[in-house]
């Protein structure tokens, strides 16, 4: 483990993140993810009230795909998980790994003092973060 300095979400997290409408269609959310290279986008919110969504190629497997549903016809929100998981980027990596673990999800947004995204955090960077020397 990292005996020396404390491991915190914000060194492990990616910036980098994608966002899309929850209007979107499902096939604009496929086309931004391939263009982008990406496997998660985040759903916007809708006013200040609202909460960030997330829409997973998991999602799209098993709620568009394997259903055999079009997804020119099905919109994003119909099929994102909202609220999204989020962790603070102050939060110790280690405590978000218990998190993750134990809503078995594969990734949080992360977000600010102020509720923002600031980027996407995965448990695979996590642990291997969390163990590096």
């Amino acid at each position: 483990m990292n005996a020396g300095k404390a491991v915190r979400v914000r060194d492990l997290m990616a910036t980098d993140i994608r966002s899309v409408d929850g209007m979107a269609t499902v096939a604009d959310a496929i086309s931004m993810m391939k263009e982008h290279g990406v496997s998660s986008l985040a759903v916007n919110r809708r006013d200040e009230d609202d909460e960030i969504g997330l829409v997973l190629i998991s999602d799209i497997a098993s709620k568009v795909t394997v259903p055999d549903r079009s997804p020119d016809r099905v919109n994003v929100y119909e099929i994102m998980s909202k609220p999204a998981i989020t962790v603070s980027e102050e939060m110790l990596a280690r405590y978000a790994i218990r998190l993750l673990v134990r809503f078995d999800i594969s990734r949080a947004m992360v977000l600010d003092a102020g509720r923002n995204p600031v980027g996407i955090v995965t448990l695979r960077d996590l642990v291997l973060g969390e163990h590096t020397e």
